[in-house]
């Protein structure tokens, strides 16, 4: 799931991750090179960061479970990778 507040040229973007029952849970998007960010594990078990982002982009992402499983939000489209999976796509 993806929260989006825009204000201006910048967007503030929460991601949760549509997992719980996993350890860890990192973020990677082309917003920074594709390096991982790990993400907060709230009370009720979700995993989610927030980020600032610039408005009139898109960016591709996933979701990194327990550093092996890659996942993307079903809730915004999809594009295949060249790596046989799916990368979520943000349009700010």
């Amino acid at each position: 799931m993806v929260k989006i507040t825009k204000k201006g040229k910048k967007a503030w973007v929460t991601f949760t991750a549509p997992v719980s029952e996993c350890e860890t849970v990192a973020i990677k998007g082309s917003w920074n090179g594709w390096e991982p960010e790990t993400m907060k594990r709230k009370k009720s078990g979700e995993f989610y960061i927030t980020k600032v982002l610039p408005v009139g982009k898109s960016f591709e992402f996933g979701y990194l479970v327990d550093e092996s499983d890659w996942i993307a939000d079903h809730e915004l489209p999809l594009t295949e990778t060249p790596f046989g999976s799916k990368n979520s796509v943000l349009e700010l």
